[in-house]
């Protein structure tokens, strides 16, 4: 059975193993920097900010995630989406957005906003399903990147 829960302490390695892995599934893994220093910081970037990070079991196994930062009073946005290359296609990732969603709502957030890699053409899908519109490109490092945008009701 899959659940969701709210990210604990005691997930840091698995999150950051799953982080990792996933990333380089797609090809999309720069290594350790900068640009990940939130997922090693899980409480002050999201939990401590106005924001949240999720958790997907399947019987007890970790296999997906997904969080929301603030950005600006009105902004959030969704980081971090990962589910195991084993568990792909089964709609964890569809759970995980879902209740992303719903608590940017509950949270006083107006707009969400995401990037992913050009490469990611299940993430693409999956955002633009969930109403996201793309906004524009951008480069960061080896990677190309997708920028969506979604105004939430």
């Amino acid at each position: 059975m899959f659940t969701l829960r709210r990210y604990t302490p005691a997930d840091r390695e698995a999150v950051e193993h799953l982080h990792v892995h996933a990333m380089q599934q797609t090809g999309a893994y720069l290594g350790r920097g900068p640009w990940d220093d939130d997922v090693y910081a899980i409480e002050e970037s999201y939990l401590n900010n106005q924001g949240e990070f999720l958790i997907g079991e399947l019987d007890s196994v970790f296999v997906a995630m997904g969080a929301l930062r603030r950005t600006t009073p009105e902004r959030a946005e969704i980081k971090r989406m990962r589910v195991l290359p084993d568990y792909q296609g089964r709609g964890f990732g569809q759970i995980i957005l879902t209740e992303l969603e719903s608590r940017a709502r509950e949270l006083g957030y107006k707009t969400l906003h995401l990037d992913t890699g050009v490469v990611q053409v299940p993430a693409q899908k999956l955002y633009e399903k969930n109403g996201y519109r793309r906004v524009s490109t951008d480069h960061f490092g080896a990677v190309d990147v997708i920028l969506y945008e979604k105004q939430l009701e």
